[in-house]
């Protein structure tokens, strides 16, 4: 059943002409007030939009009243006297404090409410949060109502949440830009390639998803875009309790996973176990005209390719939460992933010479099989001291990754009776540690200080070799070590005075960093430090509405193939290539929002602006070598001047019924570079491209969850991706649809569902390209064909969308930045 507040004082802005008849006392000159917080006692989580009446003992009517915010604490000002005080929620039984002698003011603490079940079992709705809460400073998705990525993987989930999209390759961007930090837990991922790494957590291992676009001086400073922290499940009921989720689909789409926990008055145990394998085909092409220096054409290439990306892999955590006392707790959490994969490239490169009369076709396909190993272990330790949010945290985060690729490569041609055979072999190893501690501490009314230190220890090391008939390739065989330590210091103020709160933040990051080629023996070091300010300011307008001013300054730091110039072989005409010598890229970031609720809509939006110097640019040039004639493409990321990124968004949640739910999202944005490219060809002839560029661009997103009949949900997605244009071409709109249907069984404890990923297979990435006396291009790439899933879902001592409260750690790791 959708939560909504049932408003029972219509007449909240006359009380202060009505208290002065309806005391029992004589009048008073000054108000009191009267506090408290409301929770649901089961889960102990707390209940926005509670009611609070006073009423006249004798004369019953409302004499004063409010609601609760999303902390669930209420503030009524009402004159001295004698009250009823009536705390309301729907769905939940109310609760009456009789007749009290109020004459100043008072705390009334925590009041828990009890859920009717009568008046549960009378509904027809279902109880559920909103598949997205929005809020002012982020957006919070909760994974677990959301049927379209049943099955699924991390991927998916995050292609679903407004602001956020996932491209055909897995790039992560949130409102269209790329530049984003995802956390798992609050906390670096210890992924080498974090889009493999997303492809390979499954969805149901997911609680919910924070989607941060602006974010303080708490947060690490990398990702110029905002960041996205995914929280995993680790259950906080009482007792024992759990979910199982069987699922099958075509392509192949197979998996089990499951989640439980038991939780005692001491202790909490939990865990979650998954095993999946799968299929992912795609498809791409791309049609090239080659041009000679004067762009008189010189040949064409139509290379088409066909891939089958086989996985399967495991993934389990254990965890324990120890309450050493009332007032503090320590929990360990092991992760234990792996995965294996058989992937298939079939490639067709078909040759025609400038009059575009076929000549002859060459066919390379390449078998790669990858094995990946991770091991994570993380800690935390918890203290809160007497003063409510007076708290002290200590992290700890220490893991390992390994991952093995090898490849063979065949190579024919029907011009030729001879076979080349490439060998690749791709080998990476990645040690991260974290340490982490956070000190909250509040003080005077309305004033809070912050302060902390992280430290995080990278280092990775890939040896990747290419190898020609056996015989080594040395333009493609190096050993890439990577080394990165950053230790960081923050300190923030907030403080609130009436509807206005300010937060004020200071970051200081220390970068050392290490890039070295071993077998070229090129040696690269990067030192620097900086500081990065925040400042936040928020009013409240009302009660339902507020506005807040944002500024922040951020830093990408380049990592993994965008560093590395030797990765990658499985095309040998189009070939990208890494720069090891790639500066990081700094952005400031301001963001006004604005919220405003109703009864039945909420409505968020928000103008932002960015600016980024040494802004990360993919420039592709001619290498001078050439393979049967046809110039090999490089393609390789820069450092080019100055990007300006300016737009706005909104979001929204609108139920029209009781039965109907709608969620869209909208964002526009303008692009603007400024830079030239500046390089010397295989002739000795200094090229100069300029990149000046303006490019705008929109995406739309609308999700529809319709309660039918018989239990029945029905939830269909639709996205549209505009195009946009670039320095050296354009990329095409791209338009996307998902469905999915649910049904409840057996009394409620089991849910079905079945869903089509990508309906009318439209979701490719379709570019142009020009380049002038080089090549014209057109390329087309679809990361996965459409799939169709089931799934079956069985749930232990656990109510479907039943809330849970949040582990201590997660409370400080995904609170809202304070806002006074």
């Amino acid at each position: 059943m959708q939560k909504r507040m049932k408003f029972v004082v219509t007449l909240t802005f006359l009380f202060t002409f009505l208290c002065n008849f309806a005391q029992s006392g004589p009048p008073a000159k000054e108000k009191i007030r009267i506090t408290g917080k409301v929770i649901d006692k089961i889960s102990n989580q707390p209940l926005e939009y509670a009611t609070i009446t006073l009423i006249n003992p004798k004369n019953p009517k409302a004499i004063a009243g409010g609601i609760t915010n999303p902390k669930g604490e209420f503030d009524v000002e009402a004159f001295p006297g004698v009250y009823s005080i009536k705390i309301e929620f729907i769905s939940f039984k109310p609760t009456e404090i009789k007749q009290q002698i109020i004459q100043k003011s008072i705390n009334l603490g925590t009041i828990a409410l009890v859920e009717d079940a009568q008046l549960l079992n009378e509904v027809v709705i279902r109880a559920e949060k909103s598949t997205v809460e929005i809020k002012l400073d982020k957006k919070v998705y909760n994974v677990g109502n959301d049927l379209m990525v049943k099955g699924g993987t991390v991927s998916d989930v995050l292609d679903n949440i407004p602001s956020v999209s996932v491209d055909v390759e897995g790039k992560v961007s949130l409102r269209g830009n790329e530049n984003v930090k995802v956390l798992i837990d609050g906390k670096p991922s210890n992924a080498i390639n974090i889009s493999d790494a997303l492809r390979l957590i499954p969805a149901d291992a997911i609680e919910k998803v924070e989607v941060i676009t602006n974010p303080s001086a708490r947060y690490d400073a990398e990702g110029g875009g905002g960041i996205l922290n995914i929280i995993l499940k680790k259950g906080k009921n009482q007792g024992l309790n759990g979910t199982i989720i069987a699922s099958t689909g075509y392509p192949d789409n197979h998996g089990l996973s499951g989640s439980f926990n038991y939780k005692a008055e001491k202790f909490n145990l939990f865990t979650t176990q998954g095993y999946n394998y799968r299929n992912s085909p795609g498809n791409a092409l791309t049609n090239s005209e080659y041009l000679n220096p004067d762009n008189i054409t010189r040949n064409y290439v139509n290379e088409s390719r066909e891939n089958d990306r086989y996985s399967k892999g495991y993934n389990g955590s254990f965890g324990m939460e120890l309450y050493l006392d009332k007032s503090s707790s320590w929990t360990n959490t092991f992760n234990y992933r792996k995965s294996n994969g058989d992937n298939i490239d079939d490639v067709f490169q078909n040759y025609f010479n400038a009059n575009n009369v076929y000549d002859y076709t060459r066919n390379r396909i390449n078998r790669e099989d990858s094995d990946s190993e991770s091991i994570d272990f993380s800690t935390n330790y918890t203290k809160n001291f007497k003063k409510e949010g007076h708290k002290l945290t200590i992290d700890g985060s220490f893991s390992t990754n390994d991952e093995i690729n090898t490849a063979l490569i065949n190579d024919s041609a029907t011009n030729s009776n001879q076979l080349k055979l490439d060998a690749t072999i791709n080998n990476q190893d990645q040690n991260r540690n974290l340490i982490q501690m956070d000190y909250v501490l509040p003080f005077g009314k309305g004033s809070q200080f912050e302060a902390g230190y992280r430290g995080d220890f990278t280092n990775l090391t890939t040896d990747y070799q290419v190898k020609n008939d056996g015989v080594s390739n040395p333009n493609f065989t190096n050993i890439l070590e990577y080394k990165e330590a950053v230790n960081a210091f923050y300190s923030q103020y907030g403080f609130k005075v009436n509807k206005f709160s300010a937060l004020f933040g200071l970051r200081w990051e220390d970068s050392n960093i290490d890039i070295n080629q071993l077998v070229t023996s090129d040696f690269n070091t990067k030192k620097y430090n900086n500081f990065f300010p925040s400042a936040f300011f928020t009013y409240e307008i009302s009660d339902k509405s507020s506005t807040s001013i944002s500024y922040s300054k951020r830093i990408h730091r380049p990592r993994g193939r965008m560093i590395n110039p030797f990765n990658n072989l499985s095309s040998n005409i189009n070939i990208f290539v890494g720069n090891p010598d790639l500066n990081p890229q700094f952005t400031d970031a301001i963001d006004l929002g604005y919220i405003k609720r109703w009864d039945n809509l909420t409505f968020n939006t928000s103008v932002y602006v960015n600016k980024t110097t040494d802004a990360f640019q993919f420039a592709r040039r001619e290498s001078g070598d050439f393979v049967n004639g046809i110039p090999i493409i490089i393609s390789s990321p820069i450092n080019l001047a100055t990007e300006y990124r300016a737009g706005f968004e909104f979001t929204l949640n609108y139920s029209p019924y009781k039965w109907w739910k709608l969620n869209g999202n909208f964002n526009f944005f303008r692009n603007e570079t400024q830079g030239d490219f500046v390089y010397t060809n295989s002739s000795n002839v200094l090229i100069t491209q300029d990149f000046d560029n303006v490019a705008t661009t929109w995406s739309s997103r609308i999700t529809s969850k319709i309660n039918l009949p018989y239990k029945i949900d029905w939830q269909t997605n639709v996205s549209y991706n505009g195009p946009e244009s670039s320095a050296q071409g354009k990329r095409l709109g791209i338009f996307a649809a998902n469905l999915a249907f649910s049904k409840d069984v057996l009394k409620d404890k089991g849910t079905l569902s079945f869903n089509i990923s990508d309906v009318f297979n439209t979701r490719k990435r379709m570019m142009e390209a020009n380049i002038p006396g080089i090549v014209n291009s057109y390329s087309e790439m679809q990361w996965r064909v459409r799939q169709f899933s089931l799934s079956f879902t069985y749930r232990i001592n656990k109510k479907k969308n039943e809330r849970e409260k949040q582990p201590k750690k997660m409370q400080n790791e995904g609170d809202n930045d304070f806002q006074g």
